[in-house]
């Protein structure tokens, strides 16, 4: 299989080449062009070191001049480029103790972690080079590890991790050696840095199915040590509604909402996950989770938190979990379905119903007609289309408007006069102009706030 090399790449390739160096194509890009997928990144190994690059190109950025690496900027593209090196023992678990430079790629290669990230491409004549016969393990979706599997992942134990990534992401299975080995090191994960954790783990949610990235972590004792508050949902049973136990439908869910909404499929995961704590058998055997949903967010905060997620999207997923029960009812007014609107957000609503979809979803591995549902949603739309008043921003007024008409300084009561503001738009949209809502301030200071 002949592989394509942008044109950029190819000129980057050929500057190393014109000075008597070696250039090869490495790691995931020659993999996933064999498995006919989309190339993310390009990245080259030479024999060339890193002061010898910098000299050569332009634009170079020392992204990691203490192992060799450089990043090459083109016009469109950044190359990173990696001196061929061997390594030593790995006392940190994750950096070598001593790198040293060496002129051969199959020293290059046999550093690495699996086969099939093993194969690389001779950029001068095309020629794939395969010491570790990668290209069958392509061909029978087996992830195995290069030599020895209990020296690559105590070399680095995120190693276990990125094994079941790319099971989930390639739908590949684990050769039976290498998950033996993850099995015993697992523990070593304590090791690695919560932030290598968390990109690992936003890539297992992003891969066609979360669930079997999540499984494979489970199969090989990671999950214990990785999310414990979500282990301990294995084996809590739901009553009759449900197929699954509290683990395996929160693993079912997070497959439905599509892969471009990793933030979704992660509050989908974790949207139960407090039922292990609240869970109450009745005198008849019925089963329920009182208050699970706050319980749930807060074993939300702790994980996202702990794996050092940004704000943001801590704030985000977690306020998904907190509403994930709501309960609509036809019998509700506009006025109520733009309240709802108002509490959860109207940049979360779009989210928030794909959650609940996401948790029917989970139940039996189906997708579910849900008529309310469907209403709900179609409502929620109507209102939206009017743009209606849904939030503070959307006022005819705001602070410094009512403490100017009031002559009033700025104090908590401005909050307590914007809130009834909201309240009365809510209920009736049409008084949402600047006269009839400052008259309305006015005498709820007067009546309310004021003190004589």
């Amino acid at each position: 299989m002949k592989l394509k090399i942008p044109a950029s790449l190819r000129k980057t390739a050929h500057t190393l080449l014109g000075h008597g160096y070696a250039a090869f194509l490495v790691g995931g890009a020659v993999r996933d062009q064999l498995l006919d997928r989309t190339v993310q990144d390009f990245d080259i190994a030479t024999d060339a070191r890193p002061e010898t690059i910098m000299k050569l190109f332009k634009r170079v950025v020392p992204t990691g001049l203490k192992h060799g690496t450089v990043t090459v900027l083109c016009r469109d593209h950044q190359y990173e480029i990696t001196t061929f090196r061997t390594e030593s023992t790995y006392t940190d678990f994750r950096h070598p103790d001593e790198v040293q430079w060496s002129g051969s790629i199959d020293e290059d290669l046999r550093r690495r972690d699996f086969t099939i990230n093993a194969i690389a491409c001779n950029l001068d004549t095309g020629q794939l080079y395969d010491p570790f016969d990668g290209q069958s393990d392509i061909k029978c979706k087996i992830i195995r590890a290069i030599g020895n599997p209990l020296e690559r992942f105590q070399e680095d134990p995120l190693r276990t991790i990125r094994a079941c990534r790319f099971s989930a992401q390639l739908d590949f299975s684990i050769e039976q050696a290498t998950q033996n080995a993850m099995k015993k090191t697992a523990p070593l994960i304590q090791h690695i840095s919560e932030e290598r954790i968390r990109d690992e783990f936003v890539k297992i949610m992003g891969s066609p199915l979360p669930s079997s990235g999540i499984k494979k972590l489970e199969e090989s004792g990671l999950l214990t040590f990785i999310l414990p508050e979500l282990d301990a949902c294995r084996g809590i049973g739901q009553g009759e509604m449900h197929s699954f136990d509290v683990y395996t439908h929160s693993l079912y869910s997070s497959d439905f909402p599509p892969k471009d909404a990793v933030g979704v499929r992660i509050a989908a995961l974790f949207h139960d996950i407090g039922k292990a704590d609240t869970m109450v058998v009745g005198e008849h055997e019925e089963i329920r989770f009182y208050g699970h949903e706050k319980k749930s967010r807060e074993y939300t905060n702790n994980i996202l938190s702990r794996l050092k997620f940004p704000n943001k999207e801590i704030h985000h997923i977690t306020h998904l979990v907190l509403n994930h029960m709501f309960h609509y009812e036809p019998s509700w007014s506009d006025a109520a379905v733009r309240r709802f609107i108002h509490r959860v957000g109207q940049e979360n609503i779009q989210d928030l119903i794909l959650l609940r979809r996401a948790d029917q979803y989970g139940m039996n591995r189906q997708s579910m007609d849900s008529p309310l549902l469907n209403e709900f949603q179609m409502r929620i739309d109507s209102l939206l289309e009017q743009q209606h008043v849904l939030s503070l921003k959307d006022l005819a007024v705001d602070g410094s408007d009512i403490m100017e008409y009031l002559n009033i300084p700025a104090s908590p009561q401005i909050g307590l006069i914007l809130h009834e503001l909201m309240e009365t738009v809510l209920d009736d949209p049409s008084l949402n102009t600047r006269q009839k809502l400052l008259g309305i301030a006015k005498e709820f200071y007067k009546n309310r706030l004021s003190v004589s």
